[in-house]
């Protein structure tokens, strides 16, 4: 559906020669973006325009029914200027989806009743766990600690002194 969009991407200038590598540019960068953020690309104008030393570019931009999007840069170098302005686009892009996703309706009456439920405390670990009479025959338990045998050179014996 984006390849199709890119027939919807218009590149253009009013005294700038363009060449060809900076139209494919504009368009691969702008369906990238949107692509990144939405996914439905409507249309999109980038607009080159040389203002003495300096480039002027317009990026606008339609996704889907959110408002249409601009942004605007100046700079020496053109692709400087498209990525000033894209990036600009690119932050309302990010910020319409950031409310969108924010916009969602809550769930008063579960607010409520979570606020509400009263507190349920766990019983202490030791007074809930019941020994296990099946498999105590199979454990040798030892209640005390086996002796150690303390050599001359026995790291034991040393840290023992």
């Amino acid at each position: 559906m984006l390849e199709n969009a890119a027939r919807s991407i218009l590149v253009q200038s009013s005294n700038v020669d363009l060449g060809d590598v900076l139209p494919q540019y504009a368009r691969a960068s702008i369906l990238q973006t949107v692509r990144k953020y939405f996914g439905r690309l409507e249309s999109s104008t980038v607009h080159f325009n040389r203002e003495g030393p300096l480039y002027k570019c317009t990026v606008t931009i339609q996704v889907g029914t959110l408002k249409t999007m601009s942004g605007e840069a100046q700079l020496k170098d053109a692709y400087a200027a498209f990525r000033s302005a894209l990036e600009k686009v690119a932050k309302q892009l990010r910020r319409a989806k950031r409310e969108l996703r924010e916009d969602k309706a809550t769930r008063i009456d579960k607010d409520i009743a979570l606020a509400e439920r009263p507190i349920l405390r766990r019983k202490a670990a030791s007074s809930v766990r019941q020994p296990v009479h099946a498999i105590t025959h199979l454990v040798e338990v030892s209640r005390e600690p086996a002796p150690v045998e303390l050599d001359e050179d026995s790291p034991y014996r040393i840290a023992a002194e």
